[in-house]
């Protein structure tokens, strides 16, 4: 699905699975009255008629010039993650849609992982004969080194699990760039640190021509925390450098021409950040498609 064109630039999302979540799961402020005040301007995109979140896990492509960069890897199909839902051995179509969508591994050259958390690397890697081995054998990973460094030094289950069948085989297969947080892939991408969600959390931004955009990650999970930057998700490593991180983040990009590519945006995931009181909301970007 084609989401905007940026001049010369063309982005596109590929959803490997989209849907309601409980608000207090993702968001443990966010109780049934407290959404509710917000219905008027999420429903029906990013709230339901039962009052959950509707929220979406994609990759977004960008067709530069000579270029082509996938942004998060999603899930990934045939993971050990625990026994735990949501995200254990799935078994999706996504590799099947993106090829659909005009992007076949082989086409990618450059996969930027905002983050290293289990819904952004999956598809980093693919199994293979009962190896874990790169799903995109042309590209480059891009990976921030503080990112890098932080969760190589972990030693919970969960955290060496997704390690040893999404990054470590990257590394191993010599694709990998461990990379600042503020690193130029081209003149029309570059990455922007966003910590607190993770340490070396980054967005993405976007320039063609005259138009921008930029690529959230994580620094966010649904619009309702333009209204509510207060409210932090149990998933952050540090959640007050992550609420600053989010305001500053709503301060420089409200009111501007630039668009916004929420990671976990329901769709349509293309829009801008609009002041609305002493916070924001979110509304459409023009030029986005449907």
């Amino acid at each position: 699905m084609t989401l905007l064109a940026l001049g010369r630039l063309r982005v596109s999302a590929v959803v490997e699975r989209a849907g309601p979540t409980r608000p207090t799961w993702l968001l443990p402020d966010a109780t049934p009255d407290a959404v509710e005040r917000h219905r008027d301007w999420l429903a029906p995109h990013f709230l339901d008629d039962k009052g959950r979140l509707l929220q979406s896990i994609h990759t977004f492509v960008v067709q530069a010039p000579e270029l082509t960069v996938l942004i998060d890897t999603c899930v990934g199909n045939d993971k050990d993650r625990g026994g735990r839902a949501p995200f254990h051995m799935l078994r999706t179509s996504f590799l099947e849609d993106l090829t659909a969508a005009g992007f076949p591994p082989e086409s990618i050259d450059v996969v930027v992982c905002t983050h290293l958390h289990v819904d952004h690397v999956g598809w980093n890697t693919r199994l293979d004969g009962g190896r874990w081995v790169p799903t995109f054998p042309r590209a480059r990973y891009l990976f921030a080194r503080r990112e890098w460094e932080h969760w190589s030094r972990e030693r919970d289950e969960d955290t060496r699990r997704i390690m040893v069948d999404s990054i470590t085989p990257v590394l191993d297969a010599g694709l990998a760039d461990l990379v600042d947080e503020d690193h130029r892939v081209s003149d029309a991408i570059w990455l922007e640190p966003t910590p607190g969600h993770t340490p070396g959390h980054v967005s993405v931004r976007l320039r063609g021509r005259d138009a921008e955009a930029v690529v959230t990650g994580d620094l966010m999970h649904h619009p309702i925390q333009m209204a509510e930057p207060q409210w932090a998700t149990p998933f952050d490593t540090n959640a007050e450098q992550a609420r600053k991180t989010r305001r500053g983040f709503c301060e420089r990009y409200a009111d501007t021409a630039v668009t916004v590519l929420g990671t976990h945006f329901h769709h349509p995931t293309a829009g801008r950040i609009v002041r609305h009181g002493p916070t924001w909301r979110f509304t459409s970007a023009p030029g986005s498609e449907p």
